[in-house]
This record gives C-alpha cells, sequence and structure tokens, in this order.
C-alpha cells in the first residue's frame, strides 16, 4: 500500500512542476502572441469565455443565462464593461466564475467586443 501511495506523490509532484505552469502559461502567453488588440481579446475570451459565452458572430450560447458578447451593446455601453471587468463581473449568470482582467486585457476585451456589434 506504501508503494502506491509514493507513486501518487511522484505523480502529483510531476504534475505541479510540469503540468500546473503549462496552463497558467497558456492563459498568459497564448493570448499575449496575438498580432493586434483585437485579436488578442479574442483570444482572452476564447479561453476564458467562450464555454458558456457565444464569442463569435454567429455562434449559441451553451449556457442559457450567458448572453451572446455581440449583443452586450444592446444591455449596456460597452465601454461600462471596462469597470466591471476591473473589479471582476459578478453580476452575470450565477455560476458564472470570478474573473479580474489586467487593464491590457481589458484593452483587449473591448476592443473585441466592439468589433462584433451590430450597428
Amino acid at each position: 500500500m506504501s508503494r502506491n501511495l509514493g507513486k501518487g506523490r511522484r505523480w502529483l509532484r510531476w504534475f505541479r512542476s510540469v503540468c500546473a505552469p503549462a496552463v497558467v502559461l497558456v492563459g498568459s502567453v497564448l493570448p499575449a502572441q496575438a498580432n493586434n488588440l483585437t485579436e488578442r481579446g479574442h483570444a482572452l475570451v476564447e479561453f476564458n469565455c467562450a464555454r458558456c459565452h457565444a464569442i463569435g458572430k454567429t455562434d449559441k450560447s451553451t449556457h442559457p443565462d450567458a448572453p451572446a458578447f455581440r449583443t452586450l451593446s444592446k444591455r449596456y455601453p460597452i465601454a461600462d464593461l471596462e469597470e466591471a471587468l476591473a473589479e471582476g463581473i459578478s453580476t452575470g449568470h450565477p455560476d458564472m466564475p470570478e474573473w479580474v482582467a489586467s487593464p491590457d486585457q481589458i484593452e483587449a476585451i473591448i476592443a473585441y467586443i466592439g468589433s462584433l456589434q451590430q450597428p
């Protein structure tokens, strides 16, 4: 039994040293490599929001309470989202994780969401 416990500890050490930093790296470096602000914003919302929200021009939100990003300007002035992103959006759907964006991330996200809005 202690032999199996040792394998579990080795696996956990390996996971902490290899996989956990890779997850952080994907979340922070990949969006930073985008060519322009709008592309970086797209990468950020794809990584952080797409599992519930429609983030494109024609897709459908998978969560019934998650508004499509292309329709946000019908609910809020897009510039007003800046403060919510800086403080952590907690007024979304009840099971929405709280996420606080950095000023650079906010600028990119606002640029991307703005690019989706229909006149």
